[in-house]
């Protein structure tokens, strides 16, 4: 059993900084929504997430003191959030927001396990992955009994166990195109609920944003998501299959910023580089060239848009550094 007082890792301390940063920003967004939720129930789920969020900042400053690192600055409610702004999204918007962010968290912390060595960092990303976990089963059932929730598609359950017999099982262009096939059909329905949502709130930080570089990338990524959604439809729709509806009749028409254009600026940044992990898992479940090009090519539109992002992080000043390793370069030509 690793002891507490060991180092922090590389690992260790780049997964700290990145669920501090994310949960400070969570805490501002979700400090707004709050205060003007009138559904008592979504009420209670937004609680739920920002106690969860404070917990987890709480928690990570203490490891974070223990072995004397820099608190980063990362996202503060005083500075990051204008609580005098209209509303700028309707009650059911916050779940479907809840459910991206906390898919895109879920996704961070698990993949954190295994790369966490000492006990008391291990014992912290499990907990914070498991109580991830359970908030989404309650948001799951919240959305459900609301009527907003959209499940996956229904297809036959198989008559037998069967096996491919053709080479022709793997194309997706010309000639003997097979139907798509239950994981394909489930992370296309999956990422088009993230992109229902991306847009959403694209749509709604691009009517606030104070700089016109801010405003002009939040519609560059509105325009991308909106791609990549009529992309995955209509893959699903050749199987006569549905897909998730726009949420866009749940954003309204406020020009006041609620948010700070940093605070806008790095959630976007933060959750497309989420998409691209999620992308490359639907890519890496399908068995048809078809679907392998499209989510290669969503992977390269996100990844320039990240890219562009960054630069514009870095260009206003508010790009914060994650933990590096030392430069031994420029140690070796300090004389």
């Amino acid at each position: 059993m690793k002891s507490s007082d060991e180092q922090l890792t590389s690992a260790e301390m780049g997964k700290l900084w990145a669920v501090y940063m994310g949960n400070t920003m969570a805490i501002c967004v979700l400090t707004y929504y709050q205060k003007h939720c009138q559904d008592s129930d979504i009420m209670e789920i937004l609680k739920k997430a920002k106690n969860l969020s404070e917990k987890i900042i709480m928690e990570i400053t203490r490891i974070f003191n223990k072995d004397n690192f820099p608190i980063p600055i990362g996202f503060d409610v005083k500075k990051d959030v204008n609580l005098d702004a209209p509303r700028l999204f309707a009650d059911e918007f916050y779940l479907h927001y809840l459910k991206y962010t906390a898919k895109a968290g879920l996704s961070l912390y698990s993949t954190a396990i295994p790369m966490m060595m000492r006990q008391d960092v291990r014992e912290l990303i499990l907990n914070i992955d498991k109580n991830t976990i359970e908030f989404l089963v309650t948001l799951n059932e919240t959305m459900e009994e609301k009527g907003f929730l959209t499940k996956p598609p229904v297809i036959p359950i198989p008559k037998e166990v069967s096996f491919v017999e053709k080479q022709s099982y793997l194309a997706g262009f010309l000639g003997d195109v097979r139907p798509l096939h239950a994981l394909e059909i489930a992370h296309l329905q999956d990422n088009l609920e993230n992109n229902v949502a991306s847009k959403g709130l694209l749509m709604g930080f691009s009517q606030v944003a104070d700089r016109k570089k801010v405003k002009e990338f939040m519609l560059r990524g509105k325009e991308i998501t909106m791609d990549h959604i009529k992309d995955c439809l209509a893959k699903l729709h050749e199987e006569n299959l549905p897909g998730h509806p726009l949420l866009d009749d749940l954003v309204g028409v406020s020009t006041i910023p609620p948010f700070s254009d940093k605070l806008m600026t790095f959630h976007k940044i933060d959750m497309f580089s989420m998409k691209i992990r999620s992308y490359a898992n639907a890519m890496s479940l399908n068995g048809r060239r078809d679907l392998g090009l499209l989510f290669s090519k969503f992977i390269l539109d996100i990844g320039r848009y990240v890219e562009d992002g960054t630069n514009l992080m870095i260009d206003e000043g508010w790009f914060e550094k994650p933990p590096h390793a030392v430069d031994r370069n420029s140690l070796a030509d300090n004389e």
